[in-house]
């Protein structure tokens, strides 16, 4: 199979060690691809709920894929989130190409992209985590309960369906949580003049364009692996929302790099400014 060569790569929340995890899928998706950058923007392993009866091949095989485009010299960042936060006494820490930060802004071709998991805009994580953990436990039910009412609408030939985006879509609080936390983390990108913003944490995988009276940024989300399977690509100087059920192993610049210039795409391409920055070690964020 032929690899897609991809500036950056973005993966959040895959959960690996509970039922929830679509580890094989992630596994096709990174072996499809062949980026000069990974980030692993938090929740990559599910320390709140490991068990050790509980770790499929598949799950490991995850963990083996990324350490094995460490060593084939992609650059790897692992930033952690809520769910694996006891990596967090680590950061920051440089092991060969793999790095472990707390936050992490990256140059993008004469712009600045500001990347962290997202938890701490999360009160009930911050003041009463034990809460937060048995609202994960209860999570990881429902998505047992899914996976059993998928198998048999297939059986019966009708769609899937997602029983906790349609409990998240039902309950005001958590639209307007998931509004509150889009804005905050925008509104403060702008306030540091970051152009792109990037979060994982409440699994709403998304692109858009926020502005204020101060100025405008791109926010953008990767969301799971637990049920959308979605992740960042930036390549071509653009930013894809990757979506591995609808997307499969189609080529990057299928729907963005159509409506480009000529001269700009080979520019893109050919420009050897990126090198000169691959040398640069990335900063953490101040903010």
């Amino acid at each position: 199979m032929k690899k897609r060569k991809l500036e950056l790569v973005v993966i959040s929340d895959v959960h690996l060690g509970t039922y929830g995890c679509h580890a094989e899928e992630l596994l096709t998706y990174l072996n499809s691809i062949q980026p000069k950058k990974l980030v692993l923007n938090g929740d990559i392993i599910d320390i709140w709920q490991f068990k050790k009866r509980y770790f499929p091949p598949s799950h490991l095989k995850v963990l083996r894929k990324i350490l094995g485009m460490a060593s084939k010299g992609t650059e790897v960042y692992y930033i952690p989130g809520n769910h694996d936060e006891m990596l967090r006494k680590f950061a920051p820490t440089t092991m060969g190409h793999v790095h472990i930060l707390d936050k992490l802004v990256l140059p993008l071709d004469g712009k600045k992209a500001w990347i962290f998991h997202g938890d701490v805009f999360d009160v009930s994580i911050q003041n009463a985590k034990w809460l937060a953990k048995l609202g994960s436990y209860g999570y990881d039910l429902l998505i047992l309960i899914n996976r059993w009412v998928n198998r048999c609408l297939l059986y019966m030939g009708r769609e899937r369906y997602s029983l906790s985006k349609r409990i998240k879509n039902g309950v005001k609080g958590a639209v307007k949580y998931i509004h509150d936390f889009e804005r905050t983390a925008a509104d403060l990108a702008i306030e540091n003049h970051y152009d792109y913003v990037i979060c994982g944490h409440i699994h709403q995988p998304k692109k858009e364009i926020y502005t204020n009276k101060d100025g405008k940024t791109t926010y953008l989300n990767s969301g799971d692996w637990v049920e959308n399977l979605t992740a960042l690509e930036y390549s071509f100087k653009r930013w894809r929302l990757y979506r591995y059920n609808h997307d499969k192993l189609s080529p990057f610049f299928a729907d963005d790099v159509k409506e480009m210039d000529m001269n700009e795409l080979i520019a893109s391409i050919t420009d050897d400014s990126e090198p000169r920055e691959e040398k640069q070690h990335p900063k953490q964020a101040k903010a």
